[in-house]
């Protein structure tokens, strides 16, 4: 598991996460500080990965009465590979199963790592969305979850 501290993601950390969106995603319209700031004003759950006060990633969930969707996942370039995304992951599925939801997601195509860890995780492949990224047109699958109700 990953030596980074995982813990409610502050306001403070919003500039960090619009700087990793940026390195991550700079051909898909990479998210604002305003929009990671319209998630945690509208209540949404999410957590930041910490390695001291650095924060090294970060990831979202919207909650429903009926469902949950992954918003967002990134991880830091120097940190990938290190457990971060899986311990992020763990504890939006956390969340997730404390209300008994089922968990739904969008994930590119050609991010075999990620799509990797959500099979390991109990997803499932939903269906393709075509040009879902953009602009550089990039597929997306859908995937889901069921609730976990134990």
């Amino acid at each position: 598991m990953s030596p980074a501290r995982i813990a409610p993601l502050r306001y403070e950390d919003v500039p960090r996460c619009a700087e990793i969106e940026h390195e991550l995603f700079p051909g898909d319209d990479p998210w604002s500080e305003n929009a990671f700031r319209a998630e945690l004003d509208n209540g949404n759950y999410y957590v930041g990965a910490y390695e001291g006060d650095t924060l090294v990633g970060y990831a979202g969930l919207g909650l429903t009465d009926f469902e949950s969707s992954v918003h967002t996942i990134a991880v830091a370039k120097p940190q990938q590979g290190t457990g971060v995304g899986k311990a992020l992951l763990r504890t939006l599925l956390a969340r997730a199963d404390a209300d008994g939801l089922p968990v739904f997601l969008e994930v590119r195509t050609d991010n075999v790592p990620a799509i990797t860890l959500y099979v390991a995780h109990g997803f499932e492949h939903l269906g393709l969305r075509r040009r879902y990224y953009q602009p550089s047109g990039a597929d997306a699958y859908t995937m889901g979850r069921p609730a976990n109700r134990d």
